[in-house]
């Protein structure tokens, strides 16, 4: 894949007539290296946030071994990518099919579950297979996330006591997890749910030997200042060592959105501005979904516009849906018109995963870069973003 030193230098040379996918490789391999030295146990990338098998590849150099997958597709790619992998079947709903391939064909052994009726799948599927690895998903609170993911898993209430009893008999080993939501902007998320393990644990009298506190770690985003992601480690470690478990227990976690939000920034073009608004070639049904249908704030910057009088802008996709749209605002230059481009950041987290070929619009092209991402939790600094004129608050 060709290489250049940054969006700049990409735009002078080519001139792209459609969007252009960035990709930095060692944001990601720095990403996982935090995770990997600073995490008190185990980190499975979410291959949900970003299926790249490229990242793939530059997660698992940094030494990432273990991989979230919620689908038999992505147990397939994963599979296919890096056969050595340590596969972790964690969507709690999963066909008897999927189950069957991913036990027999890809050698799956972990998997998630949160009802009865799932158990039964799993031990019907893999033929009562002794050499199980089951984690018990319990619902969780996502009061803490800017997303909340509280609504459609896991057990709660009296289902989890004879859930957690029954998967005791049938596992080799077993594993309690839980999900805070997306982006959780304070460490006490996973106290509240680690709290709610012990609980588990304590009614139901089993012997635990994971501990999974799932995914919600964040990223930077304009108004999104999480704490440094040493203090979620930190206070994980300390409450996890509290529970009633065995000194050989494992302590797992499933980042998606840390390990790859700097990964990628996108490149559009600006096809036409009428007034605050401007078309751009990609949008709610390609890279920005998100933006369009949550109010995401991506930081934003015009390449080649040095104009340092900032305005507020929304921006409109390329297909023919009203729905097309991303409201933001994003601050750009008062002088910005059709023909240039803008960098859009921090995208790697389901900016890929969510494009689609509506339309008929959806090919984008794609790029190394060696520069910085546009923020960054990983560079000691937590600045650049909080510095910019492209901080506006909102709520949801």
């Amino acid at each position: 894949m060709s290489s250049f030193p940054d969006a700049t230098a990409l735009i002078d040379r080519l001139q792209p007539d459609q969007p252009v996918t960035l990709n930095r490789p060692h944001a990601a391999h720095r990403a996982a290296r935090h995770f990997v030295e600073h995490f008190p146990g185990k980190s499975l990338y979410a291959v949900k946030a970003n299926p790249s098998p490229e990242l793939l590849s530059h997660l698992w150099d940094a030494g990432i071994t273990h991989y979230d997958v919620a689908s038999i597709a992505e147990v397939r790619i994963v599979a296919e990518t890096l056969p050595e992998a340590v596969l972790c079947f964690m969507h709690p709903v999963k066909t008897r099919e999927a189950i069957r391939e991913a036990y027999f064909t890809h050698g799956v052994r972990i998997f998630s579950l949160d009802s009865e009726d799932e158990l039964t799948k799993i031990r019907e599927a893999t033929n009562d297979a002794d050499d199980l690895t089951l984690c018990v998903r319990i619902r969780v609170s996502s009061e803490h996330a800017e997303l909340s993911l509280a609504a459609k898993f896991g057990a709660v209430g009296d289902e989890i006591t004879p859930l957690l009893q029954e998967s005791r008999q049938v596992a080799d080993t077993l594993g309690i997890c839980f999900h805070v939501g997306s982006q959780a902007m304070t460490p006490h998320a996973y106290v509240q749910a680690l709290e709610r393990v012990r609980a588990a644990i304590v009614d139901a009298s089993v012997t635990v030997d994971i501990v999974d506190v799932g995914g919600g770690f964040p990223s930077l985003y304009p108004d999104m200042t999480p704490p440094p992601l040493r203090d979620y480690f930190g206070i994980i470690d300390r409450t996890f060592e509290s529970l009633p478990i065995s000194y050989s227990a494992e302590l797992w976690c499933e980042p998606g959105r840390a390990l790859c939000a700097e990964y990628n920034s996108l490149i559009v073009r600006v096809e036409r501005r009428r007034g605050h608004e401007l078309y751009i070639n990609d949008g709610a049904y390609g890279a920005l979904f998100d933006a369009a249908h949550i109010g995401w704030r991506f930081p934003v910057k015009a390449l080649g516009n040095d104009d340092e009088h900032y305005i507020e802008f929304s921006f409109f996709g390329p297909t023919c849906d009203d729905l097309d749209h991303m409201a933001g605002p994003f601050l750009l230059p008062e002088s910005i018109r059709a023909g240039d481009y803008i960098e859009i950041g921090m995208i790697g987290a389901y900016g890929a995963a969510m494009r689609t070929a509506f339309n008929g619009f959806g090919d984008t092209l794609q790029f190394d870069v060696e520069d910085a991402p546009m923020a960054s939790l990983y560079d000691g600094s937590q600045t650049g973003l909080l510095s910019a004129d492209n901080v506006i608050s909102f709520s949801r």
